[in-house]
C-alpha cells in the first residue's frame, strides 16, 4: 500500500472511531442528563401542535413530539431526532470535502467535525441549533456543487437547507444573507443566480417562513420583536470583547486560530469552492462578533457562530498540512481535550452529588437541578390534597419542567418577569394557560408550586408580595432545598376558604449570614452573624444548622437598621430588631467542610430551612 494510501486508510479509522465513540458517550449521557428547562418547553409546544411559536419556528417542537411518540415520554425520547441528526453531520462533512479536496482531506476534516466542541456536543440538548446546523451544512454543499454546475441535485438541495434553516430557528437569516453575499462576490457564485432553477429554489426556501410570518402577523409581531427588538439592548457595549476569549475557550485556541487562518488564505484561493467556505464562515464569525457589542449580554450566545466553523472546517486539513508536526498535534490534542471538558460538564451535571458539591459555584447547572425531586413533592403533597386540586406554577421554566415530569402539558402558569424575558408569555396566554391567580381560581384547591431561586434575591421580596396580591394571604410553605438551597422552591397548599379571610399576608422568610462568608475557614469555636425577617406575621427565633443538623439556636431580634432600609416594602413587625448572633460550640463538629444553614420559625408555626453556604472546620 503506497504512503498516501496508508495515510488516508489511517485518517479513516481514526474518523471512525472518533464518531462511535462521541456517539455511544452521547447516547449515554442523553438517557441521565435531565432536562433543560427550553427542552422542556419545547416538549410542551409540541404537545401543542402548531405552524410556528412565540419562540421559535415549529420544527423544535415537532422533531421533539416524533421523538416522544417513537421513543417513549422520556429525556431519550425528547433527544433522539436531534442525536441522529447530530450524529449524520460528520459524514455529511466528509462526503462534501471529499468531491471538492480529496478523501484524506475528508476523513480529516470529519474528525475535526466531531472535536470541534460546538458540533461534537450537538444533539445532546433538543435544542434548535443541531437542525439549523445540518441546514446550514446542506447549503454549503448545494453552494459548492451550484459554483462547478447548476443542476437539479443542488437546487433540490438547496431548497431543502434553507427549508430547514427557516423552520429552525430565527438565527438562519444570517446564514441565509452571509450566503447570498459570497455568491456575488465570486464570478461563479453570480452565474448560478442567474439560473431560475437556483431562484425556484430560494422562493421554495422563502416559502417555509410563511408559517412563522403568519403567527407573527396574528400576534402583533410578538416573536419578531422578542428575538430582534425586546432581548437586545442595540447600543454599544464592550462586553462585546468577551467574545474572543469565550470563542478561544470553546472552539478550543489553536483550533480556532487555525479556522481563522484558513478563512484569511483561502479568501483569494483558485478553487471557488474554498473561496466560498471562507467567505461564508469568515463573514458568519465576524458577523457575530461585530453584533456582540450591541446585542444580547443576558442569555447564551456562545454558539452563535457554529455555523461559520462549519463553513470553515473543509479548509482546515490543507492548513494542517503546512504546519510542523508539533503543531498538528497540540491543535488535535487541545480540541480532544475541549470535548472531552463540556462532556465531562455533562457528565457531572447527570451525576446528583456532584450538582449538590457544586451549589455555592457560579457554574451551577440551575436549569437542569432537581426537577425530579420537585416533582416528586408536587404528587406527595397533591395526594394529600382534594381530588380536584389544580396545580398551579409560578413561571414558565417549573410549568414545562413540572408538566414534562407529570406527563401534563397543561400546566397553568403566573405571570412572571421570567415568561417575558424569554420570550414565553404570548405563547402561555395562546394556549390559555396564563392565570391572574385567585380571581379565576374561585373556590378550587391549588398546589401553588413558587421558585425562589428564579428571582434576583433583591428582587425577591417583591415577588412575595405580588403573591399576596395575586393568591390571597399564603399559607405556612413547604420549603424544597435541593443541592443546600441552590435550588428552591416553595409549595403551598391553598384552598378556597383560606384565600377569603381578611388576614395580613404572611410571606415566606428571608435571611443572610453576614459572617462567615461562603467558603470561609474557621476555627472552632466560630461565631455566626446575620438577619432573618419574615413580613406579616415576624420570626420567633433562629436555628443554626451544619449539614442539616441544628447545631445552636440563634440570640435573635438584636438591631440591624440597615435592613429595613435596604427592603424598604418589608412590613416585618419587628424591624430594626431582625439580627441574629450565635457561636458554635469547639465540640460541634470535626474538622472538615460542611454546610452551614439556618432554620427560620415563624410566629405563625412556619418552619423554613433557609439555604445552605459551605465553611470548612480547622
Amino acid at each position: 500500500m503506497r504512503e498516501g494510501d496508508m495515510r488516508t486508510d489511517r485518517a479513516r479509522r481514526t474518523f471512525v472511531a472518533l464518531w462511535t465513540t462521541v456517539l455511544l458517550l452521547k447516547l449515554v449521557l442523553a438517557t441521565q442528563l435531565p432536562l433543560f428547562v427550553d427542552e422542556a418547553f419545547y416538549w410542551q409546544e409540541g404537545q401543542h401542535p402548531g405552524w410556528a411559536y412565540s419562540d421559535l419556528p415549529g420544527l423544535t417542537a415537532w422533531l421533539i413530539r416524533l421523538g416522544v411518540e417513537v421513543a417513549g415520554n422520556s429525556e431519550f425520547g425528547v433527544r433522539l431526532p436531534f442525536l441522529l441528526m447530530a450524529a449524520a453531520l460528520p459524514w455529511w462533512m466528509v462526503k462534501l470535502v471529499a468531491r471538492e479536496f480529496g478523501e484524506r482531506q475528508a476523513w480529516l476534516a470529519g474528525s475535526a467535525t466531531v472535536l470541534l466542541p460546538l458540533a461534537g456536543t450537538l444533539g445532546l440538548l433538543a435544542l434548535p441549533d443541531v437542525p439549523m446546523a445540518l441546514a446550514t451544512l446542506l447549503c454549503i454543499d448545494a453552494g459548492a456543487r451550484l459554483l462547478r454546475k447548476v443542476e437539479y441535485n443542488a437546487t433540490l438541495l438547496l431548497a431543502l437547507g434553507l427549508a430547514i434553516g427557516a423552520l429552525s430557528h430565527y438565527r438562519f437569516i444570517a446564514v441565509i444573507g452571509v450566503g447570498m453575499v459570497a455568491l456575488l462576490c465570486l464570478p461563479a457564485g453570480r452565474r448560478a443566480l442567474r439560473d431560475p432553477r437556483v431562484w425556484i429554489a430560494i422562493a421554495f426556501g422563502a416559502a417555509a417562513w410563511a408559517p412563522l410570518l403568519a403567527w407573527n402577523l396574528d400576534n402583533a409581531e410578538a416573536g419578531l420583536r422578542f428575538q430582534l427588538v425586546d432581548r437586545h439592548p442595540w447600543s454599544f457595549h464592550p462586553e462585546g470583547l468577551l467574545f474572543l476569549p469565550t470563542q478561544l475557550a470553546l472552539v478550543t485556541p489553536l483550533l480556532f486560530v487555525a479556522l481563522m487562518w484558513a478563512a484569511w488564505r483561502s479568501r483569494r484561493d483558485e478553487r471557488p469552492a474554498a473561496r466560498l467556505f471562507a467567505l461564508l464562515g469568515g463573514l458568519v464569525v465576524l458577523g457575530f462578533f461585530a453584533l456582540g457589542f450591541f446585542a444580547d449580554t443576558e442569555r447564551v450566545s456562545f454558539h452563535w457562530p457554529l455555523p461559520g466553523y462549519l463553513a470553515l472546517l473543509p479548509l482546515l486539513p490543507a492548513l494542517l498540512d503546512a504546519w510542523p508536526r508539533w503543531l498538528r498535534r497540540a491543535t488535535w490534542a487541545l480540541a480532544a481535550l475541549g470535548l472531552g471538558v463540556i462532556s465531562a460538564y455533562y457528565v457531572a451535571v447527570s451525576v446528583p452529588s456532584v450538582r449538590a458539591q457544586s451549589a455555592a459555584l457560579k457554574w451551577y447547572p440551575s436549569n437542569f437541578a432537581g426537577w425530579t425531586v420537585l416533582a416528586d413533592a408536587v404528587e406527595e403533597m397533591r395526594a394529600g390534597m382534594p381530588a380536584d386540586t389544580r396545580v398551579v406554577a409560578d413561571n414558565f421554566k417549573i410549568g414545562a419542567e413540572l408538566g414534562f415530569a407529570l406527563g401534563d402539558p397543561r400546566i397553568a402558569v403566573l405571570d412572571h418577569p421570567l415568561n417575558r424575558a424569554h420570550g414565553r408569555a404570548p405563547q402561555l396566554q395562546l394556549w390559555r394557560l396564563r392565570t391572574r391567580g385567585r380571581d379565576e381560581w374561585g373556590d378550587a384547591p391549588v398546589l401553588l408550586v413558587v421558585g425562589a431561586s428564579d428571582v434576583q434575591y433583591r428582587q425577591l421580596l417583591r415577588r412575595y408580595h405580588v403573591l399576596c396580591e395575586r393568591v390571597g394571604p399564603l399559607p405556612p410553605p413547604r420549603v424544597l432545598n435541593i443541592d443546600h438551597g441552590a435550588q428552591r422552591f416553595l409549595l403551598f397548599a391553598l384552598d378556597g376558604a383560606g384565600r377569603d379571610q381578611d388576614r395580613p399576608c404572611a410571606a415566606p422568610a428571608l435571611a443572610w449570614i453576614d459572617t462567615p462568608i461562603s467558603g470561609a475557614a474557621v476555627r472552632r469555636p466560630f461565631e455566626i452573624r446575620g438577619w432573618a425577617f419574615k413580613d406579616g406575621v415576624g420570626l420567633d427565633r433562629v436555628e443554626v444548622t451544619l449539614d442539616g443538623e441544628v447545631v445552636a439556636e440563634a440570640e435573635y431580634g438584636t438591631p440591624a437598621p440597615g435592613v429595613a432600609g435596604y427592603w424598604e416594602i418589608s412590613n416585618d413587625p419587628e424591624h430594626p430588631k431582625v439580627g441574629f448572633h450565635a457561636t458554635i460550640d469547639a465540640t460541634v463538629a470535626r474538622p472538615g467542610r460542611y454546610w452551614l444553614g439556618l432554620r427560620l420559625h415563624g410566629r405563625d408555626g412556619s418552619v423554613e430551612q433557609w439555604r445552605e453556604q459551605p465553611v470548612t472546620i480547622r
